[in-house]
């Protein structure tokens, strides 16, 4: 999971900007609660797209950003491990260095090729469409572990696919996103990533069957995003820039009308300020009721079960699609990888830096992963590694644990060395909140089943 937004980001965004407004007055909501009403739900539809947008403008249109990748249809590969140093995304994981890559579709298909792997090493690239559904993977768990060319297609290419081609992954929207991960299996192992990394390709489809190119897409005048306005009344312009490439799905016609009364259409102006007094105040509270229910939803939530996946895996929930973006962006689908962790202790408190903790599984409950497993400290409420003496941030299946003498396992979770043997301690800060998070990677099926759930984390001492 990636890019978590605090609750003060998320509330900040309630600025107003001036213009004309550019649609009919008889499309606009015809009473306050009607037009409240609608501003609340497509607020929550638009939320995770806008973190989407946020992404892209600072890794594709921003070349002067830190997170610029050069440019659409590139890789950028990370190949260095995270520490409390880096701060450009929020949980980030020392298991699997990241390749991102943003596709333009509208001209022509991409074709991602990958390398053949060992039967001992983990990679995925998840393709993660504009409405942030996992469309697609490729990888050892959803492809194999053989070398193949996939090919990309947007949702309208009708072209002929070329021999060769082991699959075809089509995304309902003209923007794609890639987030790859390769399998780290210790600090001695960057190497052998770096040269997965750069086994991994994208073509265009001209390039892959040396054809002529086709006609360049048109330009398009992305908007600019503004984090301080992007999320207030704001977002209505935004959001009607993303839509103009994402072509309206049957399950969603009704709700793409009923989002029309307010201004909501693909491709439209939209300005706040040629909004009546009444209209402006009641999308300013319909934006505010919505970000009520996000937190509200957030605070409920304790496992990503039911938050990521394709657009049938979820269910035209689009509340636990807002909270999967506010929590960790860019999740895997649950046949992937699953995520789950702890706040509180088993009391009921807030783990806190400067006590001992310990998180015990039982003889045959360690986490069911058909690939690894690991167990990451981040503190609060900035998502982040935290400093130690050791510079562990994390334990895993993949390291040499000490095992229980009945069998089981138990991870110490404190700030100072553990008497003895210290290849389970997991350092924690001196003081403040964290969370510990769990990730399994190739989840068993009592995972996804829910007859398998992470132990409460025992207070030791205070």
């Amino acid at each position: 999971m990636n890019l978590t937004f605090s609750r003060r980001r998320v509330l900040g965004g309630m600025g107003v900007v001036g213009g004309s407004l550019m649609f009919p007055r008889w499309l606009l909501a015809g009473d306050a609660d009607e037009f409240q009403a609608i501003a609340q739900e497509a607020w929550i539809y638009a939320y995770p797209m806008l973190m989407h947008y946020q992404t892209m403008e600072k890794q594709v249109l921003n070349p002067a950003a830190p997170e610029y990748v050069g440019g659409f249809n590139r890789f950028r590969h990370y190949s260095q491990l995270y520490t409390p140093a880096n701060r450009e995304i929020v949980t980030p994981n020392n298991d699997t260095p990241y390749s991102w890559a943003w596709l333009d579709l509208r001209s022509e298909p991409q074709v991602l090729s990958v390398p053949a792997v060992d039967a001992d090493r983990y990679y995925v690239h998840q393709l993660v469409d504009q409405y942030t559904h996992n469309f697609g993977y490729v990888g050892v768990l959803s492809t194999g572990r053989e070398a193949g060319d996939y090919l990309i297609a947007g949702p309208h290419w009708q072209g002929t696919v070329p021999s060769g081609i082991k699959a075809v992954l089509r995304s309902e929207t003209e923007i794609v996103m890639i987030l790859g991960r390769t399998g780290l299996k210790g600090p001695d192992d960057m190497p052998a990533v770096r040269a997965l990394q750069a086994q991994y390709r994208l073509q265009g489809l001209h390039e892959y069957t040396a054809s002529a190119a086709p006609a360049a897409a048109a330009t398009i005048a992305w908007p600019t995003w503004d984090s301080k306005t992007g999320l207030g009344p704001a977002f209505i312009s935004v959001l009607n820039q993303i839509l103009a490439l994402c072509p309206t799905q049957p399950a969603e016609q009704a709700l793409r009308e009923r989002f029309a009364r307010i201004g909501i259409v693909p491709g439209q102006a939209f300005e706040v300020a040629a909004l009546t007094a009444e209209q402006r105040q009641s999308l300013i509270a319909g934006i505010q009721q919505a970000q009520a229910q996000l937190q509200a939803a957030v605070g409920q939530t304790r496992t990503t079960l039911g938050l990521f996946g394709n657009r049938q895996a979820m269910h035209g929930n689009y509340l636990n699609r807002a909270v999967a973006a506010l929590m960790g962006i860019y999740g895997n689908s649950v046949e992937e990888a699953f995520y789950t962790g702890a706040r509180l202790d088993n009391q009921g408190q807030p783990l806190q830096g400067g006590r001992s903790y310990r998180l015990r599984f039982a003889p045959g409950q360690l986490p069911p992963a058909s690939e690894f497993w690991s167990l990451t400290l981040y503190d609060l409420p900035d998502r982040q590694l935290v400093a130690n003496a050791i510079d562990r941030y994390r334990l895993s299946s993949r390291d040499k644990l000490q095992v229980d003498a009945d069998g089981g396992l138990t991870l110490l979770i404190q700030t100072t060395a553990p008497q003895g043997e210290q290849s389970n301690w997991l350092p924690t800060p001196q003081s403040g909140v964290f969370t510990v998070i769990l990730r399994l990677y190739g989840p068993g099926r009592e995972v996804v089943e829910q007859r398998w759930k992470m132990p409460l984390v025992e207070v030791v001492s205070a």
